[in-house]
């Protein structure tokens, strides 16, 4: 099972490349709430959730992951590989251009690539180099796009400046919180949380695979925006929807999040007893 110790080939190992950053993925009230769903709901959906997949988890997944984000509506997806390439395909079309940042995830790059619109690629957290972007492309409907925690530098986007520069210019800011959530701002609510823009930037993504302890992802945005998503996000569409057990889990996963968020100071703690020892 994960945890912060492993069997390899038969030999105790550290295990320091998961993305279970909080423990929860074998966490009892987790896994138990994993089979209870699997129990009462089945073991699949069956279909997508515009065709017959929709179900009552679902929906109250939904409006616990918007509340903890700070938004008006959340949307699930298949896994956050789904999320990225579904929301940025829907969101910008042909005549439009994504700026997206260099280190960006594989998803986020192949969203670009699926969506009908212009990519242009800025340096790497480098506003200045944005802004000229930006400016070139005056008067062209533009979305920008970023990770919040870089998942291999483990650095921040500097989301406040983003976001000023997309209001100034007309453009709409995408943040994707994979590894930001349970890591980072108050309670591990991210680092949009963290720079105090909850419910500004336009549209936020996550997944429930790393500190939620589960599988799937989601988006959080207006409740105008979200009803957009479901109509013209084509992984979402044509996916068959997130199993029950899941969605259990990462439902139970979140609440252990909000009752004990002392597991994101020790995530913390431990990172900086682990750079200290290598230094």
């Amino acid at each position: 099972p994960q945890g912060p110790r492993v069997i390899l080939a038969g030999r105790e190992v550290l295990l320091l490349c998961s993305n279970d950053y909080l423990g929860l993925a074998a966490d009892a009230r987790v896994r138990e709430a994993a089979a209870e769903a699997a129990l009462r709901w089945g073991a699949g959906a069956g279909a997508s959730r515009l065709i017959s997949g929709n179900m009552q988890p679902h929906r109250e997944l939904e409006t616990r992951l918007a509340a903890f984000k700070g938004y008006e509506r959340a949307l699930l997806f298949g896994s956050g590989y789904l999320a990225n390439m579904g929301t940025i395909a829907a969101l910008a079309g042909p005549g439009e251009i994504v700026f997206s940042d260099e280190l960006n995830h594989a998803s986020i790059i192949d969203g670009c690539r699926l969506a009908q619109a212009e990519t242009a690629v800025y340096r790497h957290n480098d506003v200045e180099h944005l802004e000229s972007l930006l400016r070139a492309a005056a008067g062209t409907p533009a979305l920008i796009v970023t990770d919040g925690v870089f998942s291999m530098d483990g650095d921040v986007a500097p989301l406040a400046e983003l976001l000023e520069l997309a209001r100034r210019h007309g453009a709409r800011l995408m943040v994707d919180e994979a590894h930001a959530t349970g890591a980072v701002g108050p309670g591990g609510r991210g680092s949009v949380s963290a720079a105090v823009l909850s419910g500004e930037v336009d549209v936020v993504v996550g997944t429930l695979g790393k500190a939620l302890g589960s599988y799937g992802a989601y988006a959080c945005a207006s409740a105008e925006t979200v009803e957009y998503l479901v109509n013209r996000a084509r992984s979402f569409i044509f996916s068959t929807a997130p199993p029950p057990p899941a969605v259990g889990a990462a439902r139970a996963a979140l609440g252990v999040l909000e009752a004990e968020p002392e597991r994101v100071e020790l995530l913390a703690a431990n990172a900086r007893v682990l750079r200290e020892g290598l230094a």
